[in-house]
């Protein structure tokens, strides 16, 4: 089980290191169309904002399209063949789940307690995916759906079938197959999501009247619930709708503003409304506290990648208010610590209320907390404000040594702490002449049974050869830099020293599950391997 789940969070990581970059951009173009960063020219009339616009556009796309990401992702990592196949038949068997709700919903959506007649958005239980407006299932039913095709794939992919029925082998096969299977599941979807969307919405009318506590789990239940989507529904109308203040917290801040800015009351009591737009203090003072965790606990020869690729998710948390780059880097790695980082955002977000007396629209990054709160409040109300920067860097304090504490404690793979590093290292100059010559000794074996040069192929032969030959691989996927095999027999493996004369980084052994250090030419590598065993 544990070795599953290795190879699911594996197959996840492989489209969050995507959000790095994306990150980046939308936090510059944001500042960048910022009046109140760079000042007048970044009117919206301004050919400057414009141009800057249209390039956080771009820069969104990740981030609007979650869903088909890890449909098309998912499949790179857990199919066993195929794979390029396999995201093929994943994204076109998610199109058809999505065409099948469509439809139920087009005939029987009042039926199931589903206005389709309305505009697809958040909050609205609809979203439209590739066009087509249907259920907001958001990541799990991408992931759901992903699943059971690579389910699919792995099973009839190479089943055989009688000749004249051979214009169905292979990815037809399975597409076939999958368009009942989806259609089953579309029904199923129907009927139990809208009961998870109208059970978020009756929560309601207890955050409004269940005071601390009711803060406390709209808080957590925003957090939590972000890879279901499902926080849409609990955020979304206290936002826009006229549930705790006429027209929402946002425009309701906005009209305000002046009249609050003005008066020396305590903002809580000036805006009770504002309790709910807390949530975004976790957006802000986690993203530093994780992000040092993972770098103090990442190993020596890894904590200047594990910089590199925190530092700019941290900041896309910090200043836009983006948290998915970061919060998806732990959260398939180290789920474990989802709901302790869900319990300290709640947290914080009561105690910023109920003890520092701080409200306002305070749902974004930083760039929206200077416009929208600190720059206008900061005359009458330069206390409070103070007050909660303590208290939001007290939460980083603790989001970090918590974090550290439970990463050491239970062995979490969190960036730089991946199993194949362990038994890793960097090669000496003295290793490197041994690792030379070993190769020339056995380049020049005249048996041909060991390769060491020409490429990928030749590295897919050699651990062929390590691991006992092809009759003894039963599986094999792969992760960003690991080569995964799980095999009949694992007494016949070879010892690490020859694998890194093979060309290898290093081998990571437990049981019958297997792990070949290879590096980022790891897919290639597999598509070798899988050429062989075939």
């Amino acid at each position: 089980m544990m070795q599953k789940i290795q190879k699911f969070g594996g197959a996840m990581f492989t489209p969050v290191l995507l959000f790095a970059f994306s990150g980046i951009m939308v936090g510059l173009t944001t500042v960048l169309t910022s009046e109140v960063i760079v000042g007048s020219i970044a009117e919206a009339t301004t050919t400057w904002y414009k141009v800057w616009w249209t390039v956080k556009e771009g820069a969104w796309t990740i981030f609007r399209q979650i869903p088909l990401l890890f449909v098309v992702s998912l499949p790179i990592g857990l199919a066993k063949k195929q794979q390029a196949r396999a995201c093929m038949e994943a994204l076109l068997l998610y199109l058809t789940f999505n065409y099948f709700i469509a439809a139920i919903l087009t005939n029987w959506g009042t039926a199931l307690g589903v206005d389709y007649s309305i505009e697809a958005g958040n909050g609205t239980g609809l979203a439209l995916v590739a066009s087509i407006k249907t259920l907001d299932t958001n990541m799990v039913g991408a992931l759901v759906v992903a699943g059971v095709v690579v389910y699919l794939h792995n099973k009839y992919f190479n089943t055989k079938l009688p000749e004249w029925l051979g214009v169905f082998k292979g990815s037809c096969f399975v597409c076939a197959i999958g368009f009942f299977v989806m259609l089953a599941l579309a029904v199923v979807f129907c009927f139990v999501w809208p009961v998870i969307q109208t059970g978020m919405k009756s929560l309601q009318g207890f955050f409004m009247a269940s005071g601390a506590l009711g803060v406390w789990v709209f808080t957590f239940c925003e957090r939590i619930l972000i890879p279901t989507g499902l926080h849409h529904f609990v955020y979304m109308p206290f936002a826009y709708e006229s549930i705790a203040v006429d027209g929402g917290f946002k425009a309701a801040w906005a009209l305000n503003l002046s009249e609050y800015a003005a008066s020396s009351k305590s903002l809580a009591t000036l805006f009770p409304a504002g309790r709910f737009a807390l949530y975004g203090h976790s957006k802000i003072f986690a993203a530093p506290g994780i992000s040092l965790a993972f770098y103090a606990t990442a190993k020596k020869n890894k904590k200047k990648e594990v910089m590199g690729l925190m530092l700019p998710v941290a900041l896309t948390a910090v200043l836009c208010g983006i948290t998915e780059p970061i919060e998806f880097t732990f959260l398939f790695a180290a789920p474990f610590l989802w709901p302790i980082h869900a319990v300290l955002a709640a947290t914080l977000a009561t105690i910023e209320y109920f003890v520092v007396g701080i409200s306002g629209e305070f749902s974004s990054g930083l760039i929206n907390w200077l416009a929208l709160d600190w720059i206008p409040m900061a005359k009458n109300h330069m206390g409070q404000i103070l007050a909660q920067i303590a208290v939001g860097l007290i939460f980083t304090a603790l989001w970090f040594f918590i974090f550290t504490f439970c990463i050491k404690k239970f062995d979490l793979k969190t960036p730089g702490r991946e199993d194949d590093e362990e038994e890793a290292k960097l090669m000496s100059k003295k290793d490197y002449k041994a690792a030379k010559a070993a190769e020339e000794d056995t380049s020049n074996d005249p048996t041909g049974s060991i390769e060491v040069e020409g490429g990928d192929a030749a590295k897919a032969k050699k651990f062929l050869e390590l691991v006992g030959g092809k009759d003894n691989v039963e599986d094999v996927t792969n992760c960003a830099t690991r080569l995964r095999l799980t095999l009949k027999d694992d007494s016949v493996l070879a010892d690490m020293s020859a694998f890194k004369k093979a060309g290898a980084h290093g081998l990571v052994h437990k049981g019958k599950a297997v792990q070949i250090i290879v590096g980022l030419s790891v897919p290639s590598v597999r598509e070798e391997f899988e050429n062989l065993l075939d």
